[in-house]
């Protein structure tokens, strides 16, 4: 789709292999607020959010309780899933209820099914994460 970005050197500093370019971010986005946002919007008669921001140390501070916790549990690999949600009107700042994302943890134990890669189950012994903040009106990609 879009032009290869260039891989850094050293340790730590190889690209991702599953990275995507800004214009294929810029295509996914725009192609979600033209088929989903619409209808979204017109349904609850408000404009929803549909972007969360969380800062890199909030995400690796998660990420490493995730790992830790999981490895306790005896969970080699373990993953996150990330799911939409929305809040209850009565719960939400604003009285509306605004949609969310929640990150949870996945992974099994070695040896038992479903132990790695997309087909994981949930973790329900490690907490979710949610609490990041979003624009009001979205912030565009």
């Amino acid at each position: 789709m879009g032009k290869e970005l260039p891989k850094k050197g050293g340790k730590g500093k190889k690209r991702p292999e599953k990275c995507i370019t800004p214009e294929e971010a810029k295509e996914l986005q725009h192609v979600w607020c033209c088929t989903r946002t619409p209808e979204i919007d017109k349904c609850l008669g408000y404009e929803d959010t549909r972007e969360f921001h969380w800062s890199v140390e909030e995400l690796q501070q998660y990420l490493k309780y995730v790992k830790k916790k999981s490895k306790k549990q005896g969970i080699d690999n373990p993953g996150i899933r990330i799911y939409f949600g929305a809040y209850p009107k009565e719960k939400c700042k604003m009285d509306r209820g605004y949609s969310t994302v929640f990150l949870a943890p996945t992974g099994a134990p070695a040896g038992e099914m479903g132990k790695g890669g997309d087909s994981s189950p949930n973790n329900y012994g490690i907490e979710p994460y949610n609490g990041g903040s979003s624009g009001i009106p979205p912030e565009g990609y």
